[in-house]
């Protein structure tokens, strides 16, 4: 897991100086390119978990020498919400042998697929709403066909799935950005004061967030932090219980 931290624009760094303001508290700052005053919320930051990956699939008797598999790669929520309230889009970079190798994803869901016989790199590249950020947030995934763990004949029931999961952390948010997302369902926003008054969120964006049955739904890991917390407890114990074999066999040497 990764926590990747981005700055919603440039002038965060000169809000973030500021001692003068009291904590989560709003405050104004000029947008240059667009002549603007955007309100921002000092000393909060907004987290939204995000998974990333590929799921691929063999074609069985319906595969060719050049389409053996049909794979899709794609950025969804850790428990596959949808992300348009923060997204605005993804671009995904292919290997240059295929054709239209950049291809862009305006809506949800944020994935694309496509068949073919190798594995290579994929970049993705991820861009927000002009309200969330004026970054891009740039990751690589690798398609894997085959899978590492499991060796034998290949199965067309069975998919070979990798996924990454991040966490990307707005600090100093505007206050459009955290009406629309402090009641969705897979953004981790702190305890508002009750003094913090928030703009009124257009209806079809209180809508965006809610979970959506996907195809390969079944397929798909469930990030969450207690599973991260039971993982690094399983972990602990197992060094644990390998540390106490060491300890019998360095005895039972030495007597």
């Amino acid at each position: 897991m990764a926590r990747v931290s981005i700055p919603t624009d440039q002038n965060d760094a000169a809000v973030e100086e500021s001692d003068s303001t009291p904590p989560q508290q709003m405050i104004e700052t000029e947008d240059e390119e667009n002549k603007s005053l955007t309100k921002k919320i000092k000393d909060l930051e907004i987290c939204v978990p995000i998974a990333y990956g590929t799921i691929s699939f063999w074609l069985g008797k319906k595969a060719t020498e050049t389409q053996s598999h049909m794979w899709t790669v794609y950025v969804r929520g850790a428990t596959n919400e949808d992300l348009s309230a923060v997204i605005k889009k993804v671009v995904f970079q292919l290997h240059p042998s295929f054709s239209n190798a950049r291809r862009v994803v305006e809506s949800p869901p944020f994935e694309l697929t496509e068949r073919g016989w190798g594995e290579f790199e994929i970049a993705i590249s991820i861009f927000f709403h002009n309200d969330v950020c004026d970054k891009q947030l740039d990751l690589f995934h690798p398609l894997k066909l085959y899978s590492e763990a499991e060796h034998g004949p290949l199965s067309t029931k069975k998919p070979v799935i990798v996924e990454s999961y991040d966490e990307i952390i707005f600090p100093n948010p505007s206050d459009k950005f955290l009406a629309r997302v402090h009641n969705h369902p897979s953004v981790i926003v702190p305890r508002l004061p009750p003094t913090l008054n928030l703009p009124h969120a257009p209806m079809d964006d209180t809508r965006r967030g809610d979970t959506k049955d996907h195809p390969h739904g079944q397929w798909f890991n469930r990030f969450s932090e207690a599973d991260e917390l039971l993982k690094l407890a399983e972990a602990r114990q197992q060094v644990q219980n390998h540390i106490v074999k060491l300890k019998r066999r360095l005895s039972m040497l030495e007597g």
